[in-house]
């Protein structure tokens, strides 16, 4: 593997998305038999201030999976009790932090084209624990991930989503917890 691919992305994120494909099979697949339901890909920034905040901008990808049915949901009482998968990176530069997630999401449309969405989750991530004194010191290596975001879909395959996500660990392990914030643009295409 090249020099340049490595500086571009993190070994991290390569091996997440080298054993994310090696294992998809294992994932059940919705009614219409496809493992997919929609990929992401965009970039974030950090919105924290002072010492907390990250430099650069963070390349992401996220897959989603739709196991329980969440498309065929009707009425947004089956669309919150079937969440769909989330299995992603936020892929760090400048030497910042890599995250690497999975989770719940739930979409709501308020109609064919405005919907919002919400997701929970963990993150894993390779970032300063303590002593950081310029960027966040995150406590411990497992955060919680959560995600808020407000979209609009172009027509049935291709959307764009804006969204808040946060990582940290609610002050369930020892050390600093001034956690991520991360705020961005993704474009999506739903298979």
């Amino acid at each position: 593997m090249s020099i340049e691919l490595l500086t571009i992305f993190p070994r991290s994120s390569i091996a997440f998305l080298a054993a994310l494909l090696a294992n998809i099979s294992v994932v059940p697949a919705h009614a219409g038999g496809q493992i997919f339901d929609e990929l992401r890909f965009g970039a974030s920034a950090s919105v924290q201030g002072g010492g907390e905040r990250e430099d650069g901008i963070f390349p992401e990808v996220t897959v989603f999976l739709d196991p329980f049915g969440q498309d065929a949901a009707t009425g947004w009482k089956q669309q919150l009790a079937r969440p769909r998968i989330n299995l992603g990176t936020s892929i760090g530069t400048s030497g910042r932090a890599t995250q690497i997630f999975a989770g719940l999401s739930w979409t709501a449309n308020f109609n064919e084209e405005v919907f919002a969405e919400a997701g929970f989750g963990g993150v894993w991530h390779n970032g300063e624990l303590k002593g950081n004194t310029d960027g966040p010191n995150l406590g411990c290596r497992f955060l919680f991930h959560e995600y808020l975001g407000a979209g609009y879909h172009f027509d049935q395959h291709w959307n764009v989503i804006a969204q808040v996500a946060h990582s940290s660990h609610a002050n369930l392990c020892d050390g600093p917890n001034n956690g991520m914030t991360r705020a961005g643009v993704q474009i999506g295409y739903k298979f």
